[in-house]
Formats: structure tokens, C-alpha cells, sequence
């Protein structure tokens, strides 16, 4: 069994690379803007990429997931309709949705309080809305080919392209916070054109109409699900600006994108997991395995929320060649960081229990625990945010990931129980909040605290050592990671 995962281990961090990379790439971008744009105008970029990750969704409308099912068992249509049908349903519908924005853009401005003179940024938004639905079913066609080397390999030259264009636009040609948008409009053509081959090698112009019936019929119901998931990303972002300012907005998401760390984490993981369950789910001890999972996620989950939440402060203040990992206008909202961390966290602990979902198929208890997660975000954001300021809504994040976690751990333990190791879990959570609550009190911020904050991190390591693994684990662990480390 421990050698099974290893194996989920191994394959976590081969399917993670390009996500790991391509999402550090892009973190690059965060200390390069909060260095050189006030917290008024970085707001104003995190409003409108909020809306665009909501748009995303509603411009593929479900098609995606109904093109990975239909295109993968070939039941109706050859390889071509499967393509081509959900292909030319988003680009003939994105075209209308695109039009439709543009010529409403000073209203839509109006709406979300963004001034006159950025109502142009309108136009490159859901032009890079364009360009990157467009891109959805040809991508999902180079993962059902296990193209994955040129997958990836697209994936990071979009960034690349990215963050080239920003420095370029800003520090040659002196552009202001329409570059953010104009590099982001470039990489995404880019990457539309660099898919042409995979898009004209599978197209057929023509739409299979029982095939279409089929794809709307299941990939619609997907819509209000992943618009849940992604509401609970982003909708803290309009609220925070309508119960405060666009600086607060600003800070706030500067901050937030400091959980890069824990996020890459999660989706390392979430890339392995998926698999591992399914190709294991017909094991005899399937369920004693799963249960390991969640121990030894949580054991590194846990170190990583500990380490990183004690370390934060100083680490963004490292001055490096006269820039900081975040700029010194966005310093006062590190406070929500350790709560970024555990909200995503939280985030990894619903994708373990996931599992049960998907060997059980109860996926209709999807949309309704995400819709939970995110009228939660919702409610706790307006109730919290009035009183607690950014604060209320990393809280708000924190609490949708819970709602969901607990969601997906109730329906699973209902159709596909699994026997936990609750006291071992327990003993973790334990050591956190005993940790959580010495950092949010002044013991940590005498002197000496750097001091302080090593000997709780080690102390932690040593505690789940010694008080969470058992004697079959630490020995497991000592000859598979402690000797080639030479400890």
C-alpha cells in the first residue's frame, strides 16, 4: 500500500510541472506590478480579471465537459463531429457575446464602477475572453490525444509570451495598466494561433445536430456549478470594492495571490489524485489507502501552511535588486495571508474527498455543494467585511472552502465510507491552531521572533514525527526520503 503512494507521490509531481511552472511564471508578474502600480490602479485590473474568469465560464457554457465524455467514447459522430460540433457552437456564440459586451461596454462600466477613461479595457477583456474560449476544445483535444509535452509546452510559452509583453509594454514603452491587458490580449492569439494545426487537422464545418442536443443537454447543467467554483475565487472582489474602495481591492488581491504557494500544492496533487483513485478504486483495500491520502496530504499540507504562514512577512519584504516579492504600498494586508493559505488548504481537503464523488457518480451533489461554498463567500463577505475589512474577506474564502470540504466529506461518507484516521488528523489541526493563534497574538512579534518562528516549525516537523506516524510510516519514511537527504 505505501508503495502505491509512492506512486501517487511520483505521478503528483510529473503531471504538476507545467502547472507549477506556468502558475510561478506568472506569479513573477505580482511583485513586478505591485513595485511599480499603486494599490488604486492594481484594483482596477483585479476587478475586471475577476469578471473575466466569470465569463470564462459562461463563454464555453459546459461544452467543455460535455466534449471530454462524448469525445472520449465516440458513441454519436465520428472524431471530426465530436471536435468540430462544440468548436464551432463557441466560436459562433463567443462572437455573438463578444459583439454584444463591446457595444455595450460604457454601461457595463457604469455597472461595475470602473471610470470613463478605462471603459477601452472592456474591449481587450473579453477580447482575451475570446481568444481563450476559443482555445478550450482544441486544448482538451491535445489532453485526449495525450499530447501533454505540447500541452504544457503551450501552456508555458502563453505565459512566457505574457510576462515578455509586460516588461516590454511597461518598461520600454511606458504603458500604464492597459499593458496588463494588451499582453494578455497578445498571448492568448498567440497561443489561438499556435493551436491552428490541431483545430484544422480535426475540423469539419458542420454541425452533428444529435450530437449537439446531446452536448448541450449534458454540458449545461456543468455552467452553474463551475460558475459556483468560480465565484468563490473571485466574487470577494466586487463586493469588497462596492463595501469599500479600489485600493483596498487592490491590496487585498495583491496579498491573496501570495496563497500561489499552497495553490501549487493542491493542484499538483489534484492532477495525480484523479487518476490514482480511479485506477485504484477496484482495489481490496482501496478505501485504507484513500485514507492514507488524506494523513499524508494533511501532513503536508500542514507543514507547508505552518512554514509559509510564520516565514510570509519577512519573505516579502526581501529586497531583491531594488524590488520586493510585494511591493511596499500593498504591506499592510499580510495579515491574510495564513488565512489564503488554510482557505486553500481546505480547497485540497475537497479534492481529496472527491474520491467517493466520482467512483459513486453523485455528481449532481456537485453544483449544490459549490453553490454552498459560494453563497456562503457571499453572505460571510457582506457580513464580515463592514466590520473586519480584508480580513472579513480572506475569512469569507476560507469559509466557502470549509463549506465545501465538509459538503463533498458528508456526501462521500454517505455513499462511499471511508474510515479515516481521525486521531491523527485531530492532533494536526490541534498543532495548527495552537500555532494560529500564537501568530495572531504579539508573542511572535517580539524580539527575537525570527528565533521563535524557526523552533515552531522544527517543533511541528518533530511533532507529527513523533506523535502522527506510527512506527511502520517512520520507518517507511526514513529509508525511502531521510537517507537520501543523508539524515
Amino acid at each position: 500500500m505505501l508503495n502505491k503512494l509512492k506512486e501517487l507521490t511520483k505521478d503528483t509531481a510529473i503531471y504538476g510541472i507545467s502547472t507549477m511552472v506556468g502558475r510561478f511564471l506568472n506569479f513573477i508578474l505580482v511583485p513586478f506590478f505591485t513595485n511599480i502600480f499603486d494599490p488604486n490602479e492594481y484594483g482596477y485590473v483585479m476587478l475586471l480579471y475577476a469578471y473575466i474568469g466569470l465569463f470564462n465560464i459562461i463563454f464555453v457554457y459546459g461544452l467543455d465537459s460535455a466534449f471530454l465524455k462524448y469525445a472520449a467514447f465516440k458513441d454519436i459522430g465520428d472524431d471530426k463531429d465530436n471536435f468540430s460540433t462544440p468548436y464551432l457552437s463557441i466560436l459562433f456564440t463567443s462572437i455573438l457575446f463578444t459583439g454584444f459586451i463591446i457595444l455595450l461596454r460604457i454601461p457595463i462600466g457604469y455597472a461595475i464602477s470602473l471610470p470613463v477613461n478605462y471603459n477601452y479595457l472592456i474591449i481587450y477583456s473579453v477580447l482575451i475572453i475570446f481568444f481563450d474560449s476559443n482555445a478550450s476544445i482544441p486544448f482538451l483535444k491535445l489532453r485526449l490525444e495525450r499530447k501533454a509535452k505540447y500541452f504544457s509546452f503551450l501552456k508555458v510559452l502563453n505565459i512566457t509570451i505574457n510576462i515578455a509583453a509586460n516588461f516590454i509594454l511597461i518598461l520600454k514603452l511606458k504603458l500604464g495598466i492597459e499593458a496588463i491587458f494588451i499582453s494578455n490580449l497578445i498571448a492568448s492569439a498567440l497561443t489561438l494561433i499556435f493551436l491552428l494545426p490541431t483545430i484544422l487537422k480535426n475540423f469539419k464545418p458542420k454541425i452533428h445536430s444529435l450530437l449537439y442536443k446531446r452536448l448541450l443537454k449534458f454540458g449545461i447543467p456543468y455552467l452553474p456549478a463551475g460558475l459556483a467554483v468560480m465565484m468563490v475565487q473571485v466574487i470577494d472582489v466586487p463586493i469588497l470594492q462596492a463595501l469599500t474602495d479600489v485600493d483596498t481591492v487592490g491590496i487585498y488581491k495583491a496579498n491573496y495571490k501570495l496563497g500561489i504557494f499552497m495553490m501549487l500544492f493542491v493542484s499538483m496533487f489534484q492532477y495525480a489524485w484523479q487518476p490514482f483513485f480511479l485506477n485504484n478504486a477496484k482495489e481490496e483495500n482501496a478505501k485504507e489507502i484513500f485514507s492514507k491520502v488524506l494523513t499524508y496530504f494533511t501532513v503536508v499540507g500542514s507543514v507547508l501552511l505552518i512554514t509559509l504562514s510564520l516565514f510570509i512577512s519577512e519573505l516579502v519584504k526581501i529586497n531583491f535588486a531594488g524590488f520586493y516579492l510585494l511591493g511596499e504600498k500593498y504591506w499592510s494586508g499580510i495579515s491574510i495571508v495564513p488565512i489564503i493559505l488554510l482557505g486553500y488548504f481546505f480547497n485540497g481537503l475537497y479534492v481529496v474527498f472527491s474520491a467517493g464523488i466520482y467512483i459513486e457518480e453523485k455528481s449532481i451533489f456537485a453544483p449544490i455543494v459549490t453553490g454552498l461554498g459560494a453563497l456562503v463567500n457571499v453572505a460571510v463577505n457582506y457580513a464580515l467585511i463592514p466590520q473586519m475589512n480584508i480580513i472579513g474577506a480572506a475569512l469569507a474564502t476560507l469559509a466557502s472552502y470549509v463549506v465545501m470540504a465538509a459538503g463533498y466529506y458528508i456526501v462521500t461518507q454517505k455513499y462511499y465510507h471511508i474510515h479515516y484516521e481521525y486521531g491523527k488528523i485531530l492532533k494536526m489541526f490541534f498543532a495548527i491552531a495552537v500555532i494560529g493563534f500564537l501568530l495572531y497574538s504579539s508573542l511572535l512579534s517580539l524580539d527575537n521572533a525570527i528565533l521563535y518562528r524557526i523552533i515552531l516549525t522544527i517543533a511541528y516537523i518533530l511533532y507529527i514525527l513523533f506523535f502522527v506516524f506510527d512506527k511502520k510510516e517512520f520507518q517507511f519514511i526514513k529509508n525511502n526520503f531521510l537517507k537520501r537527504l543523508n539524515v
